[in-house]
């Protein structure tokens, strides 16, 4: 037999409350409710289990207190992370998220945009976007997480100073033949901190090695960086699943990291700390990323903002320290 779902009166009556402070409870107002009322409302939801209709709630409140959220890869550990960051925000005031991803694809993008938008979105989240959408009658904030667009809010990482500081890192090391593992798209910026440090140090550019934005990509990459003839005896790799890569190729060349040719990768994910050598990292902060794109969602602001957050340096073995 089926369980009739639990209702509204019943939490009224076993918190001994009227139904009409119960509801604002749930809603937030639209009247203050005493700590201890609101406790023995909540203790009552709690017991009974019950869930209140999102639906008809968002109709009264005029918002369904939810944020549409794309990566353009839902399996890649950087993007999974900051989903997490982001949701643990986003709920922290309230809010759920919907996520989905795009493959890099411009074309998927850009419908899923318009498929989240149908859904009476309170916000909506880019995260490195594959172009500058057309964001022409959206009514709804949306922010820009790794990639500066033109008509809205973005907020990323320092990607330059961020990649130089990797890059003296090594410099710091001794080494005076760097390589560079880049992405696609989007990635200039850790490419420039790689040149800025080379040229402060006084040093020529080492080999560059321009792949796809993965763990192939990667070791397809220190395949080819470990075959020139004047190989290079340091590699900055402007992800980590390049670097994982590029470990791979070092590996199976019968070299050792740090000792033949060491490594230091940009983002900062948790799997660096478990490779062999365990890597050091360009961190991103993810989490302050989150709390910056989520707030400016629940507080727009009346103009375009670009935010930038500072990357730290987290030093393991990969380097040589």
């Amino acid at each position: 037999m089926t369980k009739a779902p639990v209702t509204r009166n019943d939490v009224a009556a076993y918190a001994g409350v009227s139904t009409a402070v119960v509801s604002y409870v749930v809603n937030e107002g639209p009247r203050r409710v005493s700590p201890e009322t609101r406790e023995r409302v909540l203790e009552a939801i709690r017991v009974l289990g019950y869930r209140p209709n999102a639906t008809a709630r968002a109709l009264r409140m005029g918002t369904t207190r939810t944020f549409g959220l794309i990566t353009p890869d839902g399996g890649n550990p950087l993007f999974a992370e900051l989903a997490k960051a982001i949701d643990k925000e986003a709920s922290a005031h309230g809010y759920v998220v919907l996520q989905t991803s795009t493959d890099g694809d411009p074309a998927t993008e850009h419908a899923k945009i318009a498929e989240l938008l149908t859904r009476q979105l309170s916000g909506l989240l880019l995260v490195a976007p594959t172009e500058d959408p057309d964001l022409t009658g959206v009514d709804v904030p949306v922010v820009a997480i790794n990639r500066v667009l033109e008509r809205a809010t973005s907020v990323r990482s320092q990607y330059r100073e961020g990649a130089r500081q990797g890059v003296e890192h090594l410099i710091g090391h001794g080494h005076r033949r760097i390589g560079l593992v880049i992405g696609g798209g989007g990635r200039a910026e850790r490419e420039l901190g790689w040149r800025d440090a080379l040229q402060e140090a006084g040093l020529d550019e080492g080999p560059i090695a321009r792949t796809t934005f993965s763990r192939a990509g990667g070791y397809a990459a220190g395949r080819e960086l470990l075959s020139a003839t004047n190989r290079p005896t340091a590699v900055f790799a402007s992800s980590d699943l390049q670097a994982i890569g590029v470990l791979r190729a070092v590996h199976e060349a019968g070299l050792r990291v740090p000792d033949d040719v060491a490594i230091v990768s940009f983002d900062g994910t948790a799997e660096t700390e478990y490779t062999w050598p365990p890597l050091t990292v360009v961190r991103q902060p993810l989490e302050h990323l989150a709390q910056q794109a989520v707030d400016r969602l629940i507080n727009p602001r009346p103009a375009v903002e670009s935010l930038t957050c500072p990357t730290a340096l987290t030093l393991r073995t990969s380097c040589g320290c």
